[in-house]
């Protein structure tokens, strides 16, 4: 076996709907690239039951059979796709080095970052245990509010993004409890004011969930005041964290540009980083939309902004 790296044109760091398109999309235009899939192959979207937002699905898939879907597009392509985690990247040359599970060295000339964020839980045996069967447990109101209509749910978050989930979620639920772990809001005035102007929305401050209840769905919530200690228990039939998302871009620290939360900075327009020929799509870089299709869009932008770089320098 030879110890000298192996030099691919087109390197795709993480699958799900970002890496898949962007593969999809490089393969056609004979870019011949390698996908290193990362620990959760496909991405969040397979911790996802029902996906009924994506166009061309006009019955639903799970997400786990849609990540499936675009895998064997990708294949059909001639992607070459491999289990593996990288681990370490040096990208300080003209060609980017990355090293796969610890070990194995790759060289590229275009690396195309889809690694994906992840959502932030309470960390609660049975909120985890419901999440995993599909039971009610969700981090996402646009992707899984409509399953909830007519129900009464709860959300937990304090944020921007919280109360425009909670208010997205009222127009869908009789009744949202939004669940606030300190006595005040972390949103702005403007997404508060939203929040108490809409009726069917209870806000309970100083409030955190203790358990989650229910055997195969969500049943209700034992919670408790964090002040007085005082415990309770909502009926409600679905949980929603709205507590943020930790973008994957730990092994980029120093290298690329990011914001305090992590999320890869580009270009605008654009899907360039700081770094020539060191691209970025899906939630890494997305901290606005979030969407499976967003992903998807910008797994697009990324392998023609690849495709084009590689014109540019001749490499094409």
């Amino acid at each position: 076996m030879s110890d000298t790296p192996e030099h691919v044109r087109c390197l795709i760091i993480g699958s799900g709907p970002a890496g898949y398109t962007a593969a999809i999309y490089a393969a056609r235009a004979d870019l011949k690239p390698l996908m290193i899939e990362g620990p959760l192959p496909g991405g969040q979207l397979t911790q996802t039951t029902e996906v009924e937002n994506y166009p061309g699905y006009p019955n639903g898939r799970t997400g786990p059979e849609m990540m499936e879907d675009l895998k064997a597009q990708a294949l059909r392509f001639k992607t070459d796709i491999r289990n593996g985690w990288v681990t370490k990247v040096d990208l300080t040359g003209p060609v980017h080095k990355v090293w796969v599970d610890e070990t194995t060295e790759i060289h590229a000339d275009t690396v195309i970052i889809s690694t994906g964020a992840s959502a932030k839980w309470l960390g609660l045996p049975n909120e985890m245990r419901l999440r995993d069967i599909g039971g009610g447990v969700t981090a996402c109101a646009v992707c899984d509010g409509f399953f909830f209509r007519g129900q009464t749910v709860a959300l937990v978050g304090a944020g921007d993004s919280a109360c425009e989930e909670a208010s997205y979620l009222a127009k869908l639920c009789p009744k949202v409890y939004m669940l606030v772990r300190k006595d005040h809001f972390r949103a702005s005035k403007a997404m508060v004011h939203r929040v108490e102007n809409t009726p069917n929305i209870e806000v309970l401050f100083n409030t955190e969930v203790k358990d989650v209840l229910g055997e195969h769905a969500v049943e209700g919530l034992t919670i408790v005041n964090n002040k007085t200690r005082e415990e309770g228990k909502l009926d409600v039939t679905g949980l929603f964290l709205a507590i943020g998302h930790k973008p994957n871009t730990d092994i980029f620290k120093g290298w690329l540009d990011m914001d305090e939360v992590g999320y890869l900075k580009h270009r605008p327009d654009s899907t360039k980083t700081n770094i020539e020929g060191v691209f970025v799509s899906g939630d890494a870089g997305d901290k606005v939309y979030r969407q499976a299709v967003t992903a998807a869009g910008t797994g697009c932008m990324a392998a023609l902004d690849a495709e084009r770089w590689l014109a540019a320098q001749g490499k094409h």
